[in-house]
């Protein structure tokens, strides 16, 4: 590639960095609803038409903001296996980094939330194959702690399929999270602690997949 080409490269993608920088913005003001595509062209400081240069709509942004969130979710997973040594210690970490993942990025969290509802057409050359592409990575680490778990004693080795095991805990704990981030006064009103919610969500997971010693 040329001195020229990269540039314009890095262009393209330091302006597409800035645009779902500005709906990420925009989208913790105003929520995801009511955020519109001027709102973010204004705050990103570019005309409506040069962003749907970038994405072609608001559910293409929908899905560019959701492959981010989704990489960024990968990485806290990465860390969290990294400082456990045996595979039920690695997906309760996990779990956890997925705990905080959603408190400390609740936009993302809910862009993921609206992804897990759509259907990506993985023959796409778009957004929408890279949000498949960040799920099954994400996906995938967690086969391989379900995995290690079993080789290494602490996971039972009765646990069933494990993609079908990953996709359980993920649906579960996703679940948890939704019912925290959107029913908490309900909760509140029926004496339900949202921190003992979430903690006792993680022990029953944790158990369901604990071998028996």
């Amino acid at each position: 590639m040329s001195y020229i080409a990269e540039r314009r490269q890095e262009e393209k993608e330091r302006r597409r960095a800035e645009i779902l920088d500005a709906a990420e913005a925009v989208c913790a003001v105003v929520g995801w609803d009511d955020m519109t595509m001027d709102q973010v062209a204004r705050k990103a400081r570019l005309s409506r038409a040069l962003l749907y240069v970038y994405f072609k709509d608001k559910q293409d942004l929908l899905f560019g903001l959701c492959e981010r969130a989704l990489g960024i979710l990968r990485q806290r997973f990465l860390d969290a296996v990294s400082r456990q040594r045996r595979g039920l210690d690695q997906m309760a970490a996990i779990g956890r980094a997925y705990v905080a993942f959603s408190q400390e990025f609740p936009v993302y969290f809910e862009v993921v939330a609206r992804c897990e509802v759509l259907t990506p057409d993985p023959e796409v050359e778009s957004n929408e194959a890279a949000v498949l592409h960040r799920g099954d990575q994400a996906r995938a680490l967690m086969v391989a702690v379900i995995e290690t778990g079993i080789r290494d004693g602490s996971i039972r080795s009765d646990v069933g399929d494990t993609k079908v095991v990953s996709t359980v805990l993920w649906g579960y704990m996703h679940g948890v999270l939704q019912l925290a981030s959107t029913k908490a006064n309900v909760l509140a009103h029926d004496g339900v602690n949202i921190k003992h919610l979430v903690d006792q969500a993680l022990v029953m997971a944790t158990r369901s997949i604990e071998a028996r010693t």
